[in-house]
C-alpha cells in the first residue's frame, strides 16, 4: 500500500505559506468544523452561514440525495460556495450503511470478507469510491476497522470485516487501497474500536473496560497497521476506563494526542464521529465537546445538527481561542492537515461511463452471492409446497443504517412460489404460540420461512419458535437466536437480494457454513 507522509504531501502540493497563513487568520474555527444541511439543495440561511464562517467541510446524508442529476447539482452549488479546499463526505461503507442507494450496492464489509477473496476486497473498494466520486463526493467515512467479536454488538456487527484483526488488517486495507487508487479519500473508523461493545454510541456512551495491552492485541492492531496508509482517521464515542477514566476516546488526550499522535506518529487528518450522538451530547453539548476533541488532538469536529447548534460550536471554539483554552498554533497545525487531505483529494464530478457503471454493479453481485452462508442445513422450498412467510412490514431508517429490505423486495423474492403473507408489525413481539396461530396446521406440504429484514436479535426467546427455513437479510448473528436451517446474506443490497432469490429458486448451491463465534481478548 503507498504512504504519504505529511511532510511530503505538503511539498507535492506546494501549499504557499502566505496563502496558507492568510486563510489561517480568517474564520479558522469554520474550517476545522464538518457541518450538515436540512435537504436536498441549500438555503438562504444555510448559504449564508457557510459563506460567513469560512465552513468548507460538509456531510451529506440520505436525506440530502435525491436523483444523481440533483445529487450533482447540489455538489457542484458547494463546490463553488464552499471553495477548492472543500470537502463533501459520505457515509458509503456498504450493506446498510449506504447513502447513494442508486449506485452499485456494495455488499457489507462481513459478505465481502466471507467471499475470501482479498483481491476483490480491493476491486470493490475503487468501485464504490467511482461511484461516489461520480457524484461530486472526495471523502468516503470507511472502511470499517472495528474487530466485531461481541454478537450482541447493536451497530457494527456485519459492517465489520470479520472477528480477528488479521481478517480485518486484509479486507479493510485491501478495500481502502481500492478507494485511495480512484484517489477519494477514505477514513478509518471507529478508532480505537467499537467493536466489543453492547450499547449503540448513537444513544449512549459505551464502555470497553480492558487493559491498554489487551487493546493493543485486539481492537488497536487494525488501526496500528493501516495508520500509514490511512489519510484519516474517525474517533469512537467510547468510554476505555482503564486507559482514560475521565473522558471518552473523542474527547480523550491521552488516546489522540499521546497514543496517535506521539507515540504512533500519525499524521492525517483525525475526525470526530458526529457530536449529535448521544454518548457526547447528551454529557457535554456540541459546543463543549468540540473543544475538548480539539483540546484533544482532533483536527476537524463533526457538528451536525441543527443551524443554531452549529452556530454554537463555532461561538464554543472561539471563544476558547480568545480565552487561549485552545492553542492557536494547534489549530493552524489542524487546519494544515486537513488542507493537505483536500489537496491530495481533489472534489469534481467525474465521469462515470455506462460500461464501467455495469461492471462495478456485476463485480458488486457477483461478491454478494459469493458471501452467501449457511448453518443448520437449510434447503430450499420444494414444488407443491406452501410457504407461510412471517416477515416485518416495515423497517424504518435508525439514521444510521438504511431502510431495511422492503416488503415489494421481499415479495420478489417468492414470485412464482405458493406462499401465505403473514406481516407482522414487531418481529421482536413473536413467540411459539403466535406463531403457531398465525400459521395453523403444519404438514410435510408447509415451509414456515421467517425473513430477518430488521437488525435487532430476537434474544433466547425464540430458541423455541417453530420455524422451517430462517432467510436472515441482515445482522447475522441472528442466527444464534434460532437454531434452525438458516441462509445468511449479511445484508440486503441488490446483489444480495438476487442471489437469495437463485437459492430459493434451487439454481445456486451454497456449501459453505459460517461459524457465528467470538474470540478471546488475545485475538485467539
Amino acid at each position: 500500500m503507498t504512504s504519504h507522509s505529511f511532510g511530503s504531501l505538503l511539498a507535492q502540493f506546494q501549499i504557499p505559506s502566505n496563502t496558507a497563513n492568510a486563510m489561517t487568520d480568517n474564520n479558522l474555527s469554520g474550517t476545522l468544523v464538518m457541518i450538515n444541511i436540512s435537504g436536498t439543495t441549500l438555503t438562504d440561511e444555510e448559504r449564508e452561514f457557510i459563506q460567513d464562517h469560512g465552513i468548507r467541510a460538509i456531510c451529506l446524508f440520505r436525506k440530502n440525495l435525491g436523483s444523481e442529476v440533483q445529487i450533482c447539482a447540489l455538489t457542484e452549488d458547494l463546490r463553488q460556495l464552499m471553495g477548492p479546499l472543500c470537502l463533501i463526505a459520505i457515509d458509503q461503507e456498504g450493506g446498510s450503511v449506504v447513502r447513494a442507494t442508486t449506485l452499485p450496492a456494495p455488499p457489507s464489509a462481513l459478505s465481502l470478507a466471507m467471499g475470501g477473496d482479498i483481491e476483490r476486497a480491493q476491486h470493490v473498494g475503487a468501485a464504490v469510491a467511482r461511484g461516489i466520486a461520480s457524484l461530486g463526493f472526495n471523502w468516503n467515512f470507511a472502511p470499517v476497522l472495528d474487530v466485531n467479536n461481541n454478537p450482541q454488538n447493536p451497530v457494527i456487527a456485519e459492517r465489520s470485516f470479520g472477528a480477528t484483526p488479521k481478517v480485518v488488517i486484509d479486507y479493510a486495507g485491501a478495500w481502502m487501497q481500492g478507494s485511495l487508487d480512484e484517489n477519494v479519500a477514505a477514513c478509518i473508523k471507529h478508532f480505537p474500536g467499537h467493536g466489543d461493545t453492547a450499547i449503540d454510541s448513537h444513544f449512549d456512551l459505551p464502555t470497553i473496560d480492558k487493559t491498554l495491552d489487551e487493546l493493543t492485541r485486539l481492537e488497536l492492531s487494525p488501526f496500528y497497521a493501516l495508520r500509514d496508509a490511512a489519510p484519516a482517521i474517525m474517533t469512537a464515542h467510547i468510554m476505555y476506563p482503564q486507559w482514560d477514566a475521565v473522558y471518552p476516546a473523542t474527547l480523550s488526550r491521552k488516546i489522540l494526542h499521546i497514543l496517535l499522535r506521539e507515540q504512533w506518529s500519525y499524521q492525517g487528518v483525525v475526525i470526530t464521529d458526529s457530536l449529535s450522538m448521544q454518548a457526547i451530547n447528551d454529557r457535554y453539548g456540541h459546543g463543549a465537546a468540540a473543544v475538548l476533541a480539539l483540546q484533544a488532538g482532533a483536527d476537524m469536529v463533526m457538528a451536525l445538527g441543527t443551524l443554531d447548534e452549529q452556530k454554537n460550536t463555532l461561538i464554543a471554539i472561539d471563544q476558547s481561542l480568545q480565552k487561549k483554552e485552545l492553542s492557536k498554533q494547534q489549530l493552524n497545525t489542524a487546519k494544515t492537515r486537513v488542507d493537505t487531505l483536500a489537496h491530495r483529494f481533489p472534489a469534481h464530478a467525474r465521469h462515470y461511463s455506462p460500461a464501467q457503471r455495469d461492471a462495478d454493479d456485476t463485480l458488486m453481485a457477483r461478491t454478494w452471492q459469493a458471501g452467501l452462508r449457511t448453518m443448520h442445513g437449510p434447503r430450499a422450498p420444494l414444488p407443491g409446497e406452501t410457504l407461510h412467510i412471517l416477515v416485518q412490514e416495515n423497517v424504518s431508517s435508525n439514521g444510521v443504517s438504511e431502510s431495511g429490505a422492503t416488503l415489494d423486495s421481499i415479495t420478489a423474492l417468492f414470485e412464482g412460489f405458493k406462499v401465505v403473507w403473514h406481516l407482522c408489525k414487531d418481529l421482536q413481539a413473536l413467540d411459539a404460540a403466535s406463531i403457531t396461530a398465525k400459521v395453523g396446521v403444519r404438514d410435510q406440504d408447509t415451509k414456515v420461512i421467517l425473513v430477518s429484514n430488521y437488525r435487532k436479535r430476537y434474544g433466547t426467546g425464540a430458541h423455541d419458535w417453530p420455524i422451517d427455513l430462517h432467510l436472515i437479510l441482515w445482522n447475522p448473528f441472528i442466527v444464534l437466536d434460532l437454531p434452525v436451517p438458516s441462509l445468511i446474506s449479511f445484508g440486503f443490497g441488490r446483489g444480495a437480494l438476487a442471489a437469495v432469490r437463485r437459492w430459493l429458486k434451487g439454481e445456486l448451491e451454497v456449501k459453505d457454513t459460517w461459524a457465528a463465534r467470538t474470540i478471546n481478548s488475545d485475538g485467539r
